[in-house]
């Protein structure tokens, strides 16, 4: 879909969609979706344009969004877009474009279809086998409407240790002069803290940069339990798009990440896209053989080319 022929109406929900080229992994690791996170939460506010929902997949990208014109819509797109990869080929050591571009985007023009979109991005985890329940999934944000801690404990500034008190401190800078988190920084914060620490600090900071407008979501229901009872009860669909997806279960992605980090070969999971040729096929023998993954869902994931 061209950007001139795209349609976009003002204050019709649109579903944005990003797929990679050759369905290439995009998020490893917790810092890589807070990346992309923080840096569409600093960024989108600067267009004239609000966010009903996000579903960061571990290939792919959805967004429910309402834009006053077709060029906010765009700009606002294209410019997260280009930040988060720019950062991301730092991370990896790549270059080139990540994203098949222009984004996808198809606007709902009434409540019912408004409402299945909404339904469908809150699934996309629970059909691909991530979770039981939509809300159990960190990255549609879902659980984050009316708890700031939904995936650890509250933070106590009286117990909290010195490490995560001055994480939080630094996020804080971050988020009052309107800067997103990099990964090197990410990489820092994350260094000294225990495993609930960093749950709790994930947790804290997806809450204070969050910008989704959960009220304007939820309207389409009535309630936060009404929209719940709708997402347990149907997938959603989307007629309009046609995803592909290799393999039933996206799973074996976190799976694979566990298991290459457990062998102590590699201190940052990102080092894998980068290796030679003969060693990405040395691991993808080692996962073939270790994972119930399908071939193609490990060459994705080393960033192999497809043959």
């Amino acid at each position: 879909m061209g950007r001139h022929n795209r349609k976009c109406y003002s204050g019709i929900l649109n579903h944005c969609y990003q797929n990679t080229f050759d369905g290439k992994l995009v998020f490893y690791s917790v810092s890589d979706f807070l990346v992309y996170f923080t840096i569409f939460c600093v960024i989108v506010p600067r267009y004239k344009t609000r966010v009903l929902g996000l579903t960061l997949m571990y290939d792919h990208i959805h967004k429910s969004m309402v834009a006053d014109s077709r060029r906010e819509l765009y700009r606002c797109s294209q410019n997260v877009t280009s930040v988060f990869v720019k950062e991301h080929n730092k991370t990896l050591g790549r270059k080139g474009p990540l994203f098949r571009k222009p984004f996808g985007s198809v606007p709902k023009y009434s409540d019912k279809k408004a409402r299945s979109n909404l339904i469908y991005l809150a699934n996309n985890p629970v059909e691909r086998y991530i979770v039981e329940l939509a809300e159990q999934y960190r990255w549609n944000f879902l659980a984050y409407y009316n708890n700031n801690h939904p995936f650890s404990e509250p933070i106590s500034k009286h117990s909290a240790s010195r490490h995560l008190l001055w994480a939080i401190s630094i996020v804080n800078k971050k988020h009052s002069n309107s800067e997103y988190l990099t990964n090197s920084l990410l990489r820092t914060l994350f260094k000294k803290l225990k495993k609930a620490e960093k749950e709790q600090l994930t947790d804290y900071i997806i809450s204070k940069y969050n910008i989704i407008d959960y009220e304007a979501a939820i309207r389409f229901w009535g309630s936060y339990e009404k929209m719940l009872t709708a997402i347990h009860s149907t997938t959603g669909d989307e007629h309009d798009l046609n995803e592909v997806f290799i393999g039933k279960r996206d799973d074996v992605y976190p799976k694979m990440t566990s298991i290459i980090l457990k062998t102590g070969k590699y201190k940052d999971i990102h080092e894998i896209v980068s290796l030679p040729a003969d060693q990405k096929i040395e691991l993808f023998n080692f996962l073939f053989g270790k994972t119930s993954a399908q071939a193609e869902q490990i060459a994705k994931y080393l960033h192999m080319k497809r043959t």
